[in-house]
């Protein structure tokens, strides 16, 4: 038997490299809050980046994962940059902007984030409105630390935008957009769950992301809709699919939804049916949520109200419900999916407490010739 210490060295040089970039998470006072859904949802999944940790001063010192209510995940949160960087093994290659604020902006106090990173040589990936590499003043920081500002919700320029053209009728594939009652309720969670589930049963499933964070996460298919001119929205997302079916000729595309068809103040759910004219919905809602989350002032709509004016407007069916359990207990949820079960006539889960084969049953009863791409002892 070789000796501990000389095992763990092969064990590491057999072990597969990471080639994720290396990343620390900027979300101060919001993490595992819902303006802190970047950060939250990095901390959760991420293809791109291997998240070091996440600074939040008002969660210093906690696992990220058990922050969030759920399985430690070895990420600490720390109380600053500072603290970030001496953790870190070697310099991180990006600071990632994990706070998703209503206005898409910075403050000021993150703004001293963003220059402090960039002057210790730390490149920064930001899904703001507000373009960091367009600011003067970051942008020469960043020229002078000889570092890479990333913007992901910059559209391409104008002239290289698409407009809808109909070529969504080509791609021959069940299409499942993921919608909700609220913004920032667990579409994308909803989405990358559905998708990893979907391929775990041998149904090959590819996801299009709509906003930042599944860009981020490592979506290759998408758009940040909110920050394409409306003009183009539609074709954008319509391009956007049909270069995940002929890329990958999957058996399900997944399409991540944005805010709420209802919704008084977002317009992106009605581009997300019209773009890629789904077979099929699944809804998320958050049955202790009484009001809109960013105005308080507009209460929430019913999980049935809501599946009729998308059922009406998409001209689709919604398949099934899945819960965000935000303020709820297991007792709760457990209710919950029972009473909405009965009310709405279609199946319900919680996405995140519970199996996964939830949503996939959802989708192979909707579509039964799915069924035959599972393995035999899992189907």
């Amino acid at each position: 038997m070789l000796p501990g210490s000389l095992q763990a060295i092969l064990d590491a040089a057999a072990a597969p490299s990471d080639a994720r970039h290396s990343a620390i998470v900027y979300c101060e006072g919001n993490f595992a809050r819902i303006d802190g859904k970047t950060a939250n949802g990095l901390v959760r999944n991420s293809e791109r980046y291997r998240i070091l940790s996440v600074i939040d001063s008002t969660l210093s010192g906690e696992d990220a994962g058990v922050a969030l209510g759920e399985a430690a995940v070895g990420i600490p949160i720390v109380a600053g940059l500072g603290d970030a960087l001496a953790a870190a093994d070697a310099l991180p290659d990006f600071l990632i902007f994990g706070l998703a604020p209503l206005s898409g902006l910075m403050s000021e106090a993150d703004r001293a984030v963003v220059l402090a990173a960039v002057a210790a040589g730390v490149g920064v990936v930001s899904g703001l409105h507000e373009f960091l590499a367009d600011d003067p003043e970051i942008s020469a920081a960043a020229q002078a630390s000889g570092v890479t500002l990333h913007d992901i919700r910059r559209p391409r320029p104008t002239k290289d935008l698409r407009m809808f053209d109909g070529a969504i009728g080509g791609v021959d594939c069940v299409r499942i957009a993921v919608l909700g009652t609220d913004g920032a309720i667990g579409k994308r969670t909803t989405s990358t769950l559905l998708t990893q589930a979907l391929n775990d049963a041998g149904i090959h499933t590819v996801m299009v992301g709509t906003g930042q964070t599944g860009l981020m996460q490592g979506a290759a298919y998408g758009v940040a809709l909110d920050a394409i001119p409306a003009q183009f929205g539609v074709g954008e997302l319509e391009g956007a699919v049909v270069a995940a079916y002929e890329g990958e000729h999957p058996d399900v595309i997944v399409i991540e939804g944005q805010g709420a068809l209802s919704h008084p103040a977002y317009l992106s759910s009605t581009v997300v049916l019209r773009a890629s004219r789904p077979q099929a919905v699944i809804m998320q809602h958050a049955p202790a949520r009484r009001m809109l989350s960013d105005y308080p002032a507009v209460p929430m709509p019913s999980p049935l109200s809501e599946l009729k004016l998308i059922e009406l407007f998409g001209k689709t069916r919604v398949i099934g419900l899945a819960i965000n359990h935000e303020d709820m207990t297991r007792e709760e949820v457990a209710a919950a999916i029972a009473r909405y079960a009965g009310e709405l006539g279609i199946p319900a889960t919680d996405a995140l407490w519970h199996d996964p084969a939830a949503l996939v049953a959802m989708v192979t009863a909707a579509f039964p010739a799915l069924k035959a791409r599972q393995p035999l002892a899992m189907a």
